[in-house]
């Protein structure tokens, strides 16, 4: 008999029908004789419409009554999924974030969970009782209802996991797994059986959508097993987790311990989201990046790839950088405010470029990886505008133009199309 906590997103959710076809699936766990809890989201498209409510009611809103405006729509579909198990004689009963408790800073609208007291939670399901909990909320001081932010809801299911010592943590999903790159632009691209934390982790935050960066995060620093499944397989035709926490299907985000084979590369990312900005002849003394990253940082304005290049004389360097696109106008605007400080030339801002990545544990054993990658997008004219490393990854700025070809280009190149696609 295996714990496993269940988490559906938005699209699985959206209607009576999804909801009836989520709780076959949670059924099908049930009569598999496993424990079960359910994480869910708000119905699709719900926590937008809360959103606009909040704005028109007040165009500076208080955080608090926020969070127990958009806090609603979780308590909705866990009610219902509740009923519609019960309707189908299994057992179950919904659990608001504050009933668990799953207790939050008080960060009103992006709260960070500080602490989950699993203990009637854990005896309800060990009872019998599927726990059908509202994602994407908690309780902060003084009693408020918080919210973790949007995507929250799977930093939810991953930290009830880890409170109550689950077996896995399924994320279901409109797809059916964590795949080489966007099968929308790669039709040859692959599900990956198994995947590292870390290289997730990378994933996640290099433009693929389908886990959220804190909730893989946390899943790494608490050992969850996570495991992305799809809400829309047929219920009946998929194997229920087995009692060691198995999944025979989606794919498995797991400790690098337990990948036999690495690839060097096991993916290719990319960011549309992103802006350049570069500085024109600022002085190339000391204190001058200072200058320039130290208002960016203040306005809690988050920089990325950065490349300088400094002029033949040495008396001046152009600085380029990446922040992210909705942040580009308030970038402009804090460099503009410190242009008697920088005394650079001239500034200048565009979205026109885009961040591709590929990603591999496997590169830590392997050199010349990044030589390899930049030799074969030079044979397709893909001129590189900057550059970004770490162990598992390596990050190049290119122009937005050149985008589904150097995906597709990389992806053919470091052998991750599927065969006989």
């Amino acid at each position: 008999m295996a714990l496993v906590v269940m988490k559906f997103g938005g699209t699985s959710v959206a209607d009576m029908d999804r909801i009836r076809n989520v709780a076959a699936h949670v059924k099908r766990e049930v009569d598999a004789g496993n424990h079960v809890a359910v994480v869910v989201s708000a119905m699709a498209g719900r926590t937008n419409e809360l959103v606009s409510f909040v704005n028109d009611a007040s165009a500076t809103p208080d955080q608090r009554e926020y969070d127990a405006v958009v806090s609603s729509g979780e308590q909705v579909t866990s009610g219902l999924l509740a009923l519609t198990l019960q309707s189908m004689n299994v057992k179950a009963r919904s659990w608001q974030g504050w009933q668990i408790p799953l207790k939050t800073d008080s960060a009103h609208g992006k709260a960070r969970i500080a602490e989950i007291d699993g203990d009637v939670l854990r005896t309800s399901i060990q009872a019998g009782e599927v726990a059908v909990i509202a994602g994407f909320q908690g309780i902060a001081d003084g009693n408020r209802i918080s919210t973790l932010g949007r995507g929250g809801s799977d930093t939810s299911a991953v930290a009830i996991a880890a409170a109550l010592g689950a077996d896995l943590c399924d994320i279901y999903t409109d797809v059916d797994g964590v795949y080489t790159t966007d099968p929308r632009i790669v039709p040859k691209a692959r599900r990956l059986e198994k995947v590292s934390y870390e290289e997730m982790l990378e994933m996640a935050s290099l433009g693929a959508k389908v886990l959220q960066t804190r909730s893989v995060e946390l899943a790494m620093t608490q050992n969850v097993r996570l495991a992305v499944r799809s809400s829309f397989d047929d219920p009946n035709a998929v194997p229920a987790v087995g009692k060691d926490g198995s999944s025979s299907v989606g794919t498995i985000v797991c400790s690098e311990d337990e990948i036999v084979e690495q690839q060097v590369v096991s993916g290719i990312a990319y960011a549309k989201d992103e802006a350049k900005v570069t500085l024109i002849s600022v002085a190339d003394k000391p204190g001058v990046a200072a200058g320039v990253f130290g208002p960016l940082a203040a306005a809690n304005i988050n920089v990325d790839m950065i490349v300088q290049n400094v002029s033949a004389d040495g008396a001046t360097t152009d600085m380029t950088f990446t922040v992210p696109e909705g942040d580009l106008a308030h970038a402009l605007e804090v460099l503009e405010a410190h242009r008697d400080d920088l005394q650079y030339k001239d500034l200048i801002g565009t979205t026109d470029i885009v961040k591709v990545s590929i990603i591999g544990v496997g590169m830590r054993s392997h050199a010349g990886v990044a030589a390899d990658m930049f030799r074969e997008l030079a044979s397709k004219g893909i001129n590189i505008l900057a550059i970004s490393t770490s162990e598992i990854k390596i990050s190049i700025l290119i122009d937005a133009a050149y985008q589904e070809l150097a995906v597709r280009t990389l992806h053919t190149h470091f052998g991750l199309d599927q065969t006989g696609a």
